[in-house]
């Protein structure tokens, strides 16, 4: 349902009257056929009901958008009276602001917040009738603290209050342990969940480790005895170097000597009697 027209200071445009109660749009929503209705009067509608209210256009409600800005702002700045006018209410202000007047405004009603009191007063009376009210609650006037209720104070026990309140209480306490010990049990086995996992792979990570130690140790080994062999090899190289130079050196010298005796034995010796004779050809 829309706002009274009768509440507004001057004759509103048919534009934003809602086509379904004609009261003044309240929380307005606009069909793509341009029509627009109050939320609360096309969503009634549109239960029993499949198209628009004035054309009879099809029209769902997934289909309804926003009212025009234009429209909305034209909306706002109307001036209307106070619900509680009728009161005696003289407030008179801009239709976008009301909700926050209506709210506080000392001539409305409002129920009686005590228990089992069901009377609806002004809020400019209400301190007054919580002060009278025959529901309101106080303190127990024996001195347990308890808040007792106006008729109830006779058969009000303190001892028996107070017990009940302890058993509460106690039993709230004993809740509220369970659910830390239950959730801390839960954390626990959380983190120890986690450290075994955290364990399992950290053992992992050293048989993978000692495994490359191994298999580094088993090169390392490996190279030194390599090492080994070719200092090894290298020295009996240099040995047999060795020798084969000493046996080149001692070849080379019985060679010279035995060139010399072939030099020796290769003179020409002249017979005596041809000594001291020249030959001129």
């Amino acid at each position: 349902m829309g706002y009274d027209v009768d509440r507004f200071v001057v004759q509103v445009n048919d534009g934003l009257l809602c086509c379904i109660c004609r009261d003044v749009l309240e929380d307005p929503v606009q069909a793509p056929c341009e029509h627009a209705f109050c939320r609360t009067c096309i969503e009634g509608w549109l239960v029993e009901n499949t198209r628009c209210p004035e054309d009879r256009k099809p029209l769902s409600l997934s289909a309804l958008k926003s009212l025009f800005r234009y429209m909305r702002n034209d909306l706002n700045k109307l001036q209307l009276k106070c619900c509680n006018h009728f009161l005696g209410c003289t407030h008179v202000g801009d239709l976008e602001f009301m909700h926050t007047h209506e709210s506080d405004c000392p001539l409305g009603t409002v129920a009686c917040p005590n228990d089992k009191c069901n009377l609806m007063v002004t809020r400019k009376d209400l301190i007054d009738h919580l002060e009278t009210c025959e529901f309101r609650s106080k303190e127990c006037p024996t001195g347990c603290g308890m808040l007792i209720v106006s008729p109830e104070h006779d058969d009000h026990n303190c001892i028996a209050e107070l017990r009940t309140a302890y058993d509460v209480l106690r039993s709230e306490m004993t809740c509220k342990i369970q659910e830390q010990r239950h959730e801390m049990e839960l954390r626990l086995n959380m983190q120890r969940e986690h450290m075994v996992q955290k364990e399992s792979t950290i053992q992992c990570q050293v048989d993978e480790l000692k495994s490359e130690l191994s298999r580094m140790t088993q090169k390392m080994k490996l190279l030194m005895d390599l090492e080994i062999q070719r200092r090894q090899d290298t020295e009996k190289l240099e040995l047999e170097k060795k020798e084969l130079m000493e046996l080149l050196k001692g070849q080379a010298l019985d060679g010279g000597a035995s060139r010399g005796q072939q030099a020796g034995s290769s003179r020409t010796h002249f017979p005596p009697s041809l000594k001291g004779k020249v030959t001129t050809i």
